[in-house]
């Protein structure tokens, strides 16, 4: 007989001679089994460990099977339940079937039957386990504002906002300029109960300090030349939604000192006016800047820092998050084909690998530009790799992609932009190699034979060149 691939089966009998017999018989086929007597002896153990099959007798000498059933199935996800009785009738079996019992045998039972059941729960809980994973997943990676993400620094920022969206705390978002942080602000703000509430965006770095305190405070009639009448402000116009201020490190001294109040006080005083008036935002802000480097040369108050950095969350950069490019790559095909109602079904293996090794300094904003531009230029099914830009700041994509197996050359504007031409000349040919290594590693994904074959070296050189550029 086959054996059964079960890591752990409760059985639960009063009947101490029918227990046993089933424990042997399990055992003998490889599962782990424990065993109890009673429902509330059961209910115990399934609070204390965790099963994949309950066994149970639908007579129990303190409580009704079907309770016991009932209650295993809500304190454990996917699990399975199967009941057996000596006298049970179809009503019985139809009735724990209904309740969620994967089966229902009647004694005396075979070996043969008892495996058959066990293995028939098995696969009902690897099942209910791999759907549980799946929608896990799904969440993940589209069900937060249709965020994309595969990634583990990315999967970690989206389940962050999981968790801080339903309160009201302050979130500070930072990362390089394209990386998603005004599409992350908008996914707190629609997973958060605020979410039927006013989404206000202002970037604080497009506006001088004067306009932009008018803008986000309002102003009274007569504040300065102009202002003919009252007007609310953009923490008055997002009363009992979300507030995002962008670029926030750009602001002033006397700007954040006021910005402090209100993340202190919930309270503000329009420009040329008086009067205080209460707020009801959630305050989201974002920076490109090291804000903690900010705070060290003096250009951004300590205080607020320290009061913004509630929740922070950073966006990697595309460059450090590499296994998501195909995916979003994908993504943004499929956008644009469909809003420009062409018949493009994907990429050449050699445009792939472009986008793959490319360095993004555009991060996704420069990825969903690409994309969109191939999409609309092409004449061809799958984007080739002179459907891709060869300016600087696409990182000679087509370059990259006439070169199949071989890592994208470091472009003269990286270079210039390491200030190589200031470092010794050992250490300034050290940067390239690195690049070329990670490059290769990323188109590779990781696999070190085919990494070493593809630079024509062996695989203990690789393997010490890792180590020295702390690539392990």
């Amino acid at each position: 007989m086959k054996p059964i691939d079960i890591p752990k089966i409760l059985v639960v009998d009063q009947d101490s001679d029918h227990r046993e017999r089933c424990r042997d018989h399990l055992q003998e086929h490889g599962a782990e089994v424990w065993a109890s007597e009673s429902g509330e002896a059961a209910l115990a153990q399934l609070e204390s460990d965790a099963f994949d099959v309950v066994l149970s007798e639908l007579q129990l000498p303190d409580m009704a099977g079907l309770e016991l059933l009932e209650q295993a199935l809500s304190s454990q996800e996917n699990l399975a339940v199967i009941m057996m009785a000596a006298f049970g009738s179809v009503e019985d079996a139809v009735e724990a079937m209904r309740l969620g019992a994967t089966d229902f045998l009647s004694k005396p039972f075979s070996e043969e039957q008892l495996c058959l059941s066990i293995d028939k729960a098995t696969r009902t809980h690897q099942l209910l386990a791999e759907n549980h994973d799946l929608k896990e997943a799904l969440d993940d990676r589209l069900r937060i504002d249709n965020m994309i993400a595969t990634d583990p620094r990315m999967q970690l920022v989206l389940k962050t906002v999981k968790a801080v969206a339903k309160a009201r705390t302050t979130v500070l978002i930072t990362g390089e300029s394209g990386t998603g942080k005004t599409l992350l602000a908008r996914a707190i703000h629609r997973n958060s109960p605020r979410a039927e509430g006013p989404f206000v965006e202002i970037n604080c770095g497009a506006l001088p300090e004067s306009l932009l305190e008018s803008e986000l405070f309002g102003h009274v009639r007569g504040a300065f030349t102009g202002a003919l009448k009252d007007r609310p402000g953009k923490f008055e116009s997002a009363h009992s939604g979300t507030i995002f201020l962008d670029e926030i490190g750009t602001s002033s001294k006397s700007f954040q000192v006021k910005l402090l109040r209100v993340l202190q006080d919930r309270v503000i005083e329009r420009v040329g006016g008086s009067e205080t008036i209460s707020i009801d935002v959630r305050i989201v802000l974002a920076s490109n800047l090291d804000l903690a480097q900010a705070v060290a040369d003096g250009d951004f108050r300590e205080d607020l820092y320290y009061r913004i950095q509630v929740v922070s969350l950073e966006m990697p950069p595309l460059r450090a998050r590499r296994s998501d490019i195909a995916t979003l790559a994908d993504h943004f095909l499929s956008r644009y084909a469909h809003e420009t109602e062409k018949h493009v079904t994907g990429f050449s293996k050699q445009a792939m690998q472009a986008l793959l090794i490319a360095p993004w300094p555009g991060n996704v904003r420069q990825l969903q530009n690409v994309i969109e531009r191939a999409v609309v230029l092409t004449e061809h099914e799958q984007i080739q790799v002179s459907d891709l830009p060869t300016t600087p700041g696409a990182a000679t994509l087509q370059q990259v992609g006439s070169l199949p197996g071989k890592p994208a050359l470091v472009s003269e504007a990286e270079l210039v932009e390491a200030n190589l031409h200031r470092l010794p000349l050992k250490t300034a040919l050290e940067y390239p190699e690195k690049i070329l290594l990670q490059r290769a590693l990323a188109l590779h994904n990781g696999n070190r034979n085919s990494t070493a074959t593809s630079l024509s070296i062996n695989r203990s050189t690789l393997f010490n060149k890792m180590r020295k550029y702390d690539l392990l």
